[in-house]
């Protein structure tokens, strides 16, 4: 009988050895979690802009836990933060692992009701949206990205070691790290606006020069990878300085706001709008071709042609444009996309310039594709 106790004893302090060696595991693992979410608080709060902060966000975070992935879902029904990555100069594939939805519950309806972490094993089919490309057994951390009491979206950390993420890991530090990933979105977002507001011409609504050279470089990029073409119209108005001379510079203001009108009736949903300067418009049309240009211009022609503009409540000009077209197709080696987009804006200001040449109240068409 004593030997069986003695058994019994020796079992079960094997045992509680086992159970101290887990819990001390544990602790260490909590401990070097905290440690480094400390630590990449402070890198996300001393983001410069927000590409940056995304950027620290997925690259950041996977190196520093040690992940196989990190990927971040932001609800963007607006597309308002896609367009202000495009003012940050930044090409949206880049960010790869950030996914911008129209709404949480529909790319993930199980992020719905999330409030803390949630910590368990992957499961394909909860988690395929959240972690594109994953397919294989691991484990996955949830965090809730929340301000004022909304869920913006969520960081989703995947490990391929299942013991990674479990539902007794401390998740404390990791709902802090989502607090402050939100807070720090909220503020590059808002910073992001003030940048955009000078990216934008305060008379048209239209986009300025500046934002038209961050435009180019995207669709161009984007252009090259589909093997598509993109397209410029170079718009001015024809003897715009006798309008201003005869009527004032303030009726000169409004007629640039009924051409800018007119012009944004006659785009494509795609298209960009941009007051280049002074009275000169322009419009980028990704995935467009030189014929496609023609077309978008022979509109916008029309559109002035057709009505005259009101100038005051007692007179009336017929204003009528001058358009230059040009296409742009990046060779496959390219990468100076300023360069290129630098090229495709020269091309169509001299079709430009041979319209008015020609006569004004016209289109001309570039018949050399931009490389």
């Amino acid at each position: 009988m004593a030997a069986d106790h003695q058994r019994e004893l020796e079992e079960e302090i094997e045992r509680l050895r086992v159970r101290l060696r887990e819990l001390t595991e544990e602790v260490g693992r909590n401990e070097s979690l905290f440690r480094k979410t400390q630590e990449r608080e402070l890198e996300l709060l001393r983001a410069g802009s927000l590409a940056e902060l995304l950027d620290r966000l997925i690259k950041g975070l996977r190196q520093s836990y040690q992940l196989d992935a990190v990927t971040l879902l932001l609800q963007d029904p607006q597309h308002e933060v896609r367009h202000l990555l495009w003012g940050d100069e930044l090409l949206l594939e880049e960010l790869e692992n950030v996914h911008f939805v129209d709404a949480l519950t529909a790319a993930a309806p199980q992020v719905a009701s999330l409030e803390r972490p949630w910590l368990g094993p992957f499961r394909l089919a909860d988690h395929e949206l959240l972690l594109p490309g994953v397919e294989t057994g691991g484990s996955v951390a949830l965090i809730p990205l929340t301000r004022n009491e909304q869920l913006d979206g969520v960081l989703v950390f995947f490990s391929a070691d299942a013991r990674r993420f479990t539902s007794d890991l401390a998740s404390d530090f990791l709902a802090h790290l989502g607090v402050v990933s939100a807070i720090c979105i909220e503020n590059a977002v808002n910073r992001a606006r003030l940048v955009r507001s000078g990216l934008t011409d305060f008379l048209t609504g239209f986009h300025n020069r500046r934002y038209l050279q961050a435009r180019l470089r995207e669709e161009l990029a984007r252009a090259q990878r589909a093997r598509q073409p993109v397209a410029c119209l170079m718009i001015d108005v024809d003897h715009f300085k006798r309008i201003n001379d005869h009527y004032g510079h303030l009726a000169g203001d409004a007629v640039l706001r009924e051409v800018a009108q007119r012009i944004d009736g006659e785009m494509r949903v795609s298209d960009t709008g941009v007051r280049f300067g002074g009275d000169e418009f322009a419009i980028v049309l990704p995935q467009g071709s030189v014929g496609d240009g023609e077309r978008v211009a022979a509109r916008v022609l029309s559109a002035m042609r057709g009505q005259p503009v009101a100038i005051g409540s007692h007179a009336s000009e017929t204003v009528t444009l001058s358009i230059g077209v040009a296409a742009a197709a990046p060779d496959q080696g390219t990468r100076d996309y300023k360069a290129v987009a630098d090229r495709l804006i020269a091309e169509a200001d001299a079709a430009l310039y041979r319209a008015k040449s020609a006569g004004r109240n016209r289109i001309a068409v570039s018949q050399n594709v931009v490389k």
